[in-house]
């Protein structure tokens, strides 16, 4: 049996020092009770205990992915690093502790092969992006993007999974199936960044300045708090 939720758990302390999304059997549990529920359709979306979802619908093998970073163990560019050293080491702790509830985490479709090539994850993609950089409220803005059919800097990536974002219908239904609603404004028509936006056209990094990195760092903050709080309500701790 999965174990019940807790907002509180720290998921790297199941991991043995390795990376939770991986090694984490409590935090894979908890993504299986989260997530096995209807889709908006009415359909059921259930997960085994390896995240694997079959039926008519498809086949999805799905993955954990943490949508908060602290940029903590990057030592560049210089202009990041200069920026986050600026805030005091506790907030720093503080920051990555909270990123390391389920409330900082969600799931995604495993990379697919396709055209004979193994192609990129969702995952992959949005860490490895110069635009997006790993951030998950510009992540969103290009899951905004790829239901309305506007281009954005991963609709190369997401062409390879248009089936699992199908099964939510639109953007509003994906929002409220994953418990993003506090990332998202005028019934999910904008996304609440982290920093200031300007379309894609500058570093995601939060290297402006210290101030920067703190908006970034007490936004992110709010929002992990605001779901783990939704995550109770729909799954209580028992």
């Amino acid at each position: 049996m999965p174990p019940p939720i807790d907002t509180h758990f720290d998921v790297r302390t199941d991991s043995r020092d390795k990376d939770p999304d991986s090694h984490s059997a409590t935090l894979r549990g908890f993504h299986q009770l989260l997530w096995s529920k209807p889709l908006p359709s009415g359909a059921m979306f259930g997960l085994d205990d390896r995240l694997t979802h079959v039926s008519d619908l498809g086949e999805f093998s799905l993955a954990s992915d943490a949508i908060t970073n602290t940029y903590r163990q990057w030592s560049r560019p210089r202009a990041l690093v200069e920026a986050r050293d600026q805030t005091l080491q506790q907030e720093l702790d503080a920051f990555l502790k909270l990123g390391c509830t389920v409330g900082a985490y969600t799931v995604f479709p495993r990379r697919v092969h396709a055209d004979e090539k193994w192609r990129l994850s969702i995952n992959q993609a949005r860490g490895l992006h110069p635009l997006i950089g790993d951030r998950f409220d510009l992540t969103l803005e290009c899951i905004r993007r790829h239901y309305l059919g506007i281009d954005h800097p991963l609709v190369a990536t997401f062409g390879w999974y248009r089936e699992f974002f199908e099964l939510f219908g639109d953007f509003s239904g994906y929002v409220n199936f994953f418990l993003f609603q506090d990332l998202v404004a005028h019934e999910a028509e904008s996304v609440h960044f982290w920093t200031e936006f300007d379309d894609f056209r500058r570093t995601p990094l939060p290297s402006r300045s210290g101030d920067e990195y703190r908006e970034y760092m007490i936004r992110s903050m709010a929002f992990i708090r605001a779901r783990n709080d939704r995550i109770t309500q729909a799954f209580p701790t028992r």
